[in-house]
């Protein structure tokens, strides 16, 4: 046997690599919180860090209550005592509910600030007059009563908060805050962006908990139909734990969480395991065929598959390593950590599994059983057609290719959280209701600066707010405004005994002075800072895709330009901000990944065979399901968002390991001396069947993702199948009647010579 390591040596090695990343895999992070999906050199993350230095965070967890009565004794004193309750928890950075909200208030001597609705408030007034004062108030309708009363909120504004597991604690603090209370029966609802991380986080255990057992268990099985050995599966089953469990490990001391992203790193890499080990076992399989056993069967399955599964590992770990061009980071992690993996996969098959089955293998491969036999008639089927009838095979792809691209321009680059769920996915159904009975759960922050300390007091530039928060307010996008003009306007009215000419801006910078010594209460300095230099005009929109919000936002910006708002310089910030820079980013991200995944490709192919031409014609099977999945997405209207932004680059990392084998056996016979034709059926009567397996092998780990309850895993697992189902057609029938035309074109050129 050629040069490699002892068996013991390489057994224990194998073991290892499995084994002890389980340590280590104790101290993952999970986290799915929306700041990880940033690069923090991001200007729209620069500014948010820069505004939660002076404003608290615009995330809330939203629960809201309905039914009748809910203004009586008993709910609203079982609401103060969940408020007293919650308030004490570390976490908490202020609840907003009827009993804690600022309620301006006009006295004989001026005004002031009570809460909005506490039972001391509450005591001596009847449901009627307490309806009205909730109703009437400037700021609770559409924050946390709904027009009729019939519904009623809390809003739990939580501290900064680390990652997605303190979101969840928050969670679950509150509900257990209100179990037990009459207020459990009246939750018809459970949202806002905490609960929305909170339902991402679950989706995210749950989908690990499935999809790895599941694709490696389906992985095993089908080796097991397939070769019928023991030692195939054992072997196999070591493998996929070595190589899922190192690639999870690099994401952990590479310091990066594992996300609803990541989570399909496990999956993919026990398929990527199972394609490989599927090549390695077919070709022990044929070398026993051959009557060799023990090291010369090892041996002659190295020669057949070690030059193109080294460049297979290759191009794959190129394809994958090309999403680490993405600008968001679980992207660029799932990438890389893949890329590794792929890589490690390469060196365990080919440096630890051969001296294993040189040593201890002394069975048969020659099973006619064997489930893997009944893939020729399928291969064979398709190489002939593409063989026989090869131009009418290339026109036909031609056309069809040529009818399916128009398509692409369909394709819209769209992510959206609150969608990222099906409609009838609790989470969904929350928000949905929320946003129906009170506002739009999607935050945008309008921020003003002024020229200076106490600028934002004086009452021009104040009306100037005042004006665009109007202009604002008439966006059909927006659902319900808050400003500091708001709330001087409120001091200026119930100042003047409730009077409601007085409920707008006061027009001398002394009374407006006044007024802001007065106040006491908790809301103004939520909206401006402490220097009266900066303030947040917050809005409450009704939309949440990235390309709603740019266009909400985008409108905002032209707005800036036109209007006059004197020495006041606006920027828009805050959690729909930074969403919307998804957008952006996934662009950028899709044309650097896929650019750089056909780059590398074509040129580690054109290293490997020395031929840019060579290269070149492989590439065309590995584009053309590229444009299919773009295609089909067009079609079907599916999004380009964090998931689907993936699919190109993994999809042809993938599918050209299977043309490289086709075409480097082809290769390898026409230079031995065998005719176009010889060369393909020899080639595809071994490689074919291991290509095709392979790829239903994949194919059907991917379709596992289906099952999901995020929806764009499930849109990934499903494209990805479809490229891949696309790129095997392409290897099996469009590839042979492309060598063969251009075979018979050279020999045409050099009879002519």
């Amino acid at each position: 046997m050629r040069r490699s390591l002892p068996a013991p040596v390489a057994l224990v090695l194998l073991l290892a690599l499995a084994i002890l990343p389980g340590g280590l895999l104790l101290n993952i992070e999970l986290n799915n919180a929306p700041e990880v999906y940033f690069p923090d050199s991001s200007p729209a993350v620069v500014f948010e860090d820069e505004l939660r230095e002076e404003f608290p965070l615009d995330q809330v967890l939203v629960v809201l209550f309905e039914g009748e009565e809910l203004l009586g004794d008993e709910l609203l004193g079982d609401l103060e005592a969940v408020v007293r309750q919650l308030q004490a928890h570390p976490r908490v950075d202020r609840i907003l509910a009827l009993p804690t909200l600022d309620h301006i208030r006009g006295t004989a001597d001026g005004f002031v600030v009570e809460p909005l609705l506490d039972m001391s408030v509450a005591a001596p007034l009847d449901e009627a007059a307490r309806r009205a004062r909730v109703l009437e108030d400037r700021f609770a309708p559409g924050l946390l009563v709904s027009e009729d009363a019939q519904a009623v909120a809390l809003v739990v504004r939580p501290q900064a908060l680390e990652d997605s597991l303190q979101r969840l604690e928050l969670q679950q603090a509150t509900l257990n805050a209100i179990a037990g209370t009459a207020l459990e029966s009246r939750v018809t609802a459970v949202g806002g962006q905490v609960a929305l991380d909170v339902a991402q986080l679950r989706a995210m255990i749950r989908d690990s908990l499935m999809f790895v057992p599941l694709t490696t268990g389906l992985g095993l099985l089908l080796i097991g139909w397939m070769f019928r050995r023991w030692m195939a599966v054992l072997t196999a089953g070591a493998v996929i734990g070595a190589v899922v469990s190192m690639c999870v490990s690099a994401l952990i001391v590479a310091g990066r969480p594992y996300t609803l992203i990541t989570a399909i790193l496990p999956p993919l890499m026990a398929a990527l395991s199972v394609a490989l080990l599927i090549h390695w076992f077919n070709a022990l399989t044929a070398a026993a065929r051959r009557g060799l056993r023990g090291t010369a069967r090892v041996n002659r399955a190295l020669d057949e598959i070690a030059r193109p599964a080294v460049f297979t590992a290759l191009t794959t770990a190129a394809g994958l390593a090309s999403l680490g061009l993405s600008p968001i980071q679980p992207i660029q992690a799932f990438g890389l950590a893949a890329a590794g993996g792929a890589l490690l996969l390469a060196v365990i098959v080919l440096g630890l599994l051969p001296p294993l089955f040189a040593r201890w293998d002394h069975g048969s491969w020659a099973v006619r059983g064997g489930g893997i036999h009944r893939l020729d008639q399928i291969v064979s089927a398709l190489r002939h057609l593409g063989m026989r009838k090869p131009v009418w095979v290339l026109v036909g792809t031609a056309v069809l290719l040529l009818l399916a691209v128009p398509q692409i321009a369909r394709v819209q680059v769209e992510t959206d959280l609150f969608r990222f769920f099906k409609q009838d996915h609790p989470i969904s159904v929350s928000n949905e209701r929320i946003r129906d009975k009170l506002s739009g759960v999607t935050t945008l922050e309008v921020v003003f600066d002024g020229p200076g300390r106490d600028s934002l007091k004086d009452p021009r530039r104040l009306a100037r707010i005042r004006d665009f928060q109007r202009w604002l307010d008439s966006l059909p996008e927006v659902d319900r405004s808050i400003s500091v003009a708001e709330l001087i306007e409120e001091m200026h009215w119930a100042f003047h005994d409730e009077q409601t000419a007085y409920r707008t801006l006061p027009e001398e910078a002394a009374l407006i002075a006044q007024y802001l010594f007065i106040y006491d209460g908790i809301e103004l300095h939520e909206l401006v800072n402490r220097e009266f230099d900066r303030t947040r005009l917050m809005l409450n929109l009704q939309v949440s895709g990235a390309r709603e919000i740019n266009r909400v936002i985008g409108q905002i910006e032209q707005e800036v330009v036109e209007r006059d708002l004197g020495d006041l310089s606006v920027t828009v910030g805050g959690f729909g901000r930074m969403f919307g820079d998804q957008e952006r980013l996934l662009i950028q991200g899709q044309i650097r990944g896929l650019a750089g995944a056909v780059v590398l490709i074509f040129l580690l192919m054109a290293a490997l065979w020395r031929s840019a031409s060579a290269s070149a014609v492989c590439m065309i099977p590995n584009l053309a399901p590229i444009a299919v999945i773009f295609s089909l997405m067009g079609l079907l209207g599916i999004w380009l968002d964090m998931a689907t932004a993936m699919i190109a680059s993994v999809a042809v990392g993938i599918a050209v390991d299977d043309t490289i084998h086709v075409y480097e056996g082809y290769r390898r016979r026409r230079q031995q001396g065998l005719s176009a034709c010889w060369a393909l059926a020899r080639t595809y009567r071994q490689a074919g069947r291991a290509v095709t397996a392979t790829t239903l092998v994949l194919c059907g780990q991917f379709l596992l993702l289906a099952s999901s309850q995020f929806v764009p895993t499930v849109e990934f697992g499903l494209l990805t199948a479809v490229g891949l189902l696309t790129a095997l057609l392409f290897d099996l029938l469009f590839l042979p009647a492309l060598l063969i035309v251009l075979a018979r074109w050279r020999e045409g050129k050099s009879d002519v010579a």
